[in-house]
């Protein structure tokens, strides 16, 4: 067993609050690709409209022409069908057993909701879950190939929307006023699993927490801004990462 394996088993004994930042990188071994675009959610994609893929994935193409958008959206829907929570998705879970533990995910895939976490911030939202433009309908649909691309409101006609912020568009509000409640609460432990730490909504709570004291846990086989800053690193992936944490407690 490592040092740092022990030290964090320890701390999250020790702990009552955790929050746990995840990316991309947690939902590679569920088989997804740590894409970078729309909740990290696309890389090398051919677009046909000779577009950069930034333009096609934002709020302002949606306006314009929200079929092009649409088109794109449903070709990382069909990338990802089929996919599920992974072991590491599982031992977040896990933590909940010995402390309040809050999910602050950039991913958009849903899967922690679907492993069973209890308290969970999608900051970027979820493909799942759909939303009329027009009137207040809104549901959660799994498969996209029950849907007409784009797809029309059933009640007013207007035109549906996944419920993820698109390039260009700030933060839904109840998930910015719901994560600055519970960081002004304060944590014992924070970790960031699978993330470039690329925005600054999670490089500077986590690098200030490692300021203060509390102790920080980076999991990622890449270094990232954050590398230098926690004081517990991993370079495994996370399941690997993760299980040998939960063996050590």
């Amino acid at each position: 067993m490592s040092d740092d394996t022990a030290a964090v088993a320890a701390a999250i004994k020790r702990a009552e609050r955790v929050a746990i930042f995840t990316g991309a990188g947690i939902s590679a071994e569920s088989g997804l690709p740590t894409y970078r675009g729309v909740g990290g959610l696309y890389n090398d994609m051919t677009v046909d409209e000779g577009l950069p893929i930034e333009e096609v994935l934002s709020g302002g193409m949606f306006a314009r022409s929200p079929e092009i958008t649409w088109k794109y959206i449903a070709e990382i829907e069909r990338a990802c069908r089929g996919a599920a929570a992974n072991d590491a998705h599982r031992a977040i879970l896990a933590l909940e057993a010995v402390a309040e533990v809050w999910v602050i995910t950039q991913n958009v895939d849903g899967f922690h909701r679907d492993a069973g976490s209890a308290n969970v911030i999608e900051l970027h939202g979820n493909l799942a879950d759909l939303a009329c433009t027009q009137c207040d309908a809104n549901f959660t649909v799994r498969d996209y190939a029950e849907l007409s691309i784009p797809p029309i409101c059933d009640r007013c006609a207007g035109m549906m929307r996944p419920s993820v912020v698109l390039f260009g568009e700030m933060l839904p509000d109840a998930a910015v006023t719901e994560y600055d409640r519970i960081f002004r609460a304060g944590f014992d432990l924070i970790f960031a699993i699978g993330t470039t730490a690329g925005f600054p909504y999670i490089y500077e709570p986590i690098a200030q927490a490692s300021r203060q004291g509390v102790t920080t846990v980076e999991i990622n086989p890449d270094e990232t801004p954050l590398s230098n800053v926690v004081t517990h690193r991993f370079t495994s992936g996370a399941g690997v990462a993760l299980k040998s944490i939960l063996d050590a407690m």
